[in-house]
């Protein structure tokens, strides 16, 4: 094998990874090469490479996901190596063979690991001969629903379903009792048809007070493994990682070692080389326990959150990617590696908590990322960029650094309360609360710690009327500039007597609301809501329609009203059930004329890699269903009409 450096790089990615990878492979002098599809023409990770090729229309299977055009671009490019980043082509086998064939460094493990682990199933016996714990299960080939079922009753519930191709959470289904199985095993296997390719699951005991806690490992070419001690994954929602930390709270040194060394030889066990993930499930009722834990999977790429395992270690993994792929050997052995500090990560996402985690689209009209010290920020937009349906809605990842683990969580809180996103909806505010949240401080939490907590996470702040009447000002002023000239053609309110008292209508949120305006010698007055101060923070934002209200790491839209409106969906009294986002109608499970009660699922819409269900608000009888299973819906598109038993 060479030991000559890798003079040139195509990442095979887009977003905040792919500029992560430009900066590290620039550093080290490398040429690099992006690629985009037509939706990321004016994306960053396009600016910051040194030269960018197309590869097709916005869907990621017309473009990033294409082997075919990436390659094409590669050897157009004359890129000697390539790197897949996370999430895209970066485990599939057929893709490292596919570079190889074509005579391109594929800045990753070999194909033959990437499968051995690549089936969770499959991963799972593996690791077992080579005497690593694993979670007791079916991992078996039967997929009939009658016999899966079967064995869930057998494990005994809760358990979970998982997607035995791909990760990150989908087609992964937590289920409670034998009544919700199989409506939970057909939505796994069609989220992992979608998703991966593959709609095979397997069925696993659900370890009650899990804990999340995987191990960096690196290998090289020649024999030499290490592992960079373990993040702690465990503040979860749906399954996807919500902020990370390394080391993991409460983690005792003989557990660490012990969960290390079977990290290393589950690695071993598939001959890996380069930077991968070892996955374990931890049962943290008695705190973590040397016989406490068991393999989950292995992702044999790297990590979302592998900048806190930078933060602690000091060592950049992307340059060690590039050293691994150019046959050196690993720069440290393992009494090299050390744990300095605490580090913890935030994945700021375009989604809305106050509707369930939405995702949410549009022009960032205002972007602005935190900086300080022990802050880093990894992003691939920039303000005037545009959060599309396509892809992953993530807008950055803050990582916080410091001495203790104390410190980290202070300097990550207060680095979300300097961020502002302008435009889509975002999760800044509940990622603070998480960060002050006493448990997660105190170190009582696991995987299940967001979801019970969600209530107080996601609660209205008490200065949000404060923050609208904000917002009710700058709209007032807007419509009603004082002109110049005669003093009659003032719109302020004046007249002799009493302060003039007047109604404002306007739209909250996409909704009719009315305030008082009220003028007086101090000047104007809103009347809305609960008296209260402003909030400390607070940006008001001109937008198409009217103004977005930034305040406490929440947006509020507020436009004037459109005496033209008409909304027509409800002129008949019935139940309208509308696209929640832009996305694609993968499932329509009723019919016209069909009874459906309150609660009953309608409908699944796929966006953004998840799925999202839609439900009967009310009793009723299906008028009408407006659109067809696997046709692309906009946001706010009619799909399926109830006639309810009110308006019957």
């Amino acid at each position: 094998m060479t030991h000559r450096r890798l003079a040139s790089v195509l990442i095979a990615n887009r977003g905040e990874i792919a500029c992560r990878v430009i900066r590290t492979a620039r550093r080290l002098g490398m040429r690099t090469i992006a690629v985009y599809s037509d939706a990321d023409r004016d994306a960053l990770h396009v600016a910051l490479a040194d030269e960018a090729h197309c590869i097709g229309p916005a869907p990621a299977a017309d473009s990033y996901l294409r082997i075919d055009r990436i390659l094409e671009a590669a050897r157009a490019s004359g890129a000697e190596s390539i790197h897949p980043g996370y999430g895209f082509l970066s485990e599939r086998p057929d893709f490292a063979d596919a570079c190889a064939q074509a005579g391109i460094v594929f800045v990753g493990p070999p194909a033959s690991a990437i499968r051995a682990m690549g089936l969770k199933d499959a991963a799972k016996a593996l690791v077992a001969e080579a005497g690593v714990p694993v979670v007791p299960g079916y991992h078996g080939a039967r997929q009939d629903p009658d016999f899966l079922a079967a064995e869930a009753a057998a494990i005994g519930y809760p358990v979970l379903i998982k997607a035995v191709a791909g990760g990150g959470g989908k087609g992964m289904r937590r289920v409670e009792g034998p009544e919700g199985f199989a409506d939970a095993l057909a939505s796994a296997q069609r989220e992992a048809q979608n998703a991966f390719g593959d709609p095979r699951v397997l069925v696993e005991k659900y370890v009650l007070s899990p804990r999340h806690v995987e191990i960096q490992v690196f290998c090289d070419a020649h024999g030499n493994a290490v592992h960079l001690f373990e993040r702690d994954c465990s503040l979860q929602r749906r399954h996807q990682k919500v902020i990370e930390e390394a080391p993991a709270p409460g983690m005792p040194d003989e557990v660490r070692a012990a969960m290390g060394r079977a990290a290393v030889e589950a690695a071993k066990a598939v001959g890996y080389v380069g930077a991968g993930t070892v996955e374990f499930i931890a049962d943290g009722r008695e705190g973590l326990r040397v016989d406490g834990f068991w393999f989950m999977e292995m992702n044999t790429r790297l990590q979302v959150e592998h900048p806190v395992t930078e933060a602690i270690t000091g060592h950049d993994l992307v340059e060690w990617q590039f050293r691994v792929a150019s046959g050196e050997t690993l720069p440290v052995d393992q009494a090299g590696l050390a744990i300095h500090g605490h580090a913890v990560e935030a994945r700021l996402y375009a989604e809305d908590p106050d509707h369930g985690f939405l995702p949410s689209t549009g022009p960032l009209r205002a972007l602005r990322l935190p900086e300080g010290e022990g802050i880093r920020v990894d992003t691939g937009v920039r303000a005037g960029d545009r959060v599309t349906p396509f892809y992953d809605p993530m807008i950055a990842k803050v990582i916080a650094h410091g001495a203790t683990r104390d410190e980290a969580l202070d300097r990550l809180a207060g680095a979300l309360g300097r961020t502002l996103v302008a435009g889509p909806k975002s999760n800044v505010a509940f990622l603070k609360a998480l960060a002050e949240a006493e448990d997660f401080r105190a170190g009582r939490f696991d995987t299940g710690f967001i979801d019970r907590d969600l209530g107080a996470l996601t609660a209205p702040s008490p200065h949000r009327d404060a923050a609208i009447r904000a917002g009710i000002r700058v709209l007032v002023a807007r419509e009603n500039p004082a002109r110049a000239g005669s003093p009659w053609d003032a719109a302020d309110g004046f007249q002799l007597g009493e302060a003039r008292h007047q109604a404002f209508p306007f739209v909250l949120e996409g909704e009719p609301a009315e305030a008082g305006l009220r003028w007086g010698a101090p000047g104007l007055n809103v009347e809305y809501g609960t008296d209260g101060p402003e909030p400390a923070s607070l940006t008001v934002i001109d937008a198409p329609n009217g103004v977005l209200v930034l305040a406490e790491g929440r947006q509020i839209a507020l436009a004037p009203p459109d005496p033209f409106a008409v909304d027509l969906d409800h002129i008949d009294q019935g139940g309208t059930i509308k696209a929640p986002m832009h996305g694609r109608l993968v499932a329509v499970l009723v019919a016209p004329g069909d009874k459906v009660v309150r609660g009953q699922r309608l409908a699944v819409v796929e966006a953004m890699k998840m799925e999202h269900a839609l439900t009967a608000p009310s009793d009723g009888t299906v008028a009408e269903v407006a659109a067809e299973a696997g046709q692309q819906v906009a946001e706010g598109a009619r799909l399926i009409t109830l006639t309810t038993e009110d308006a019957a």
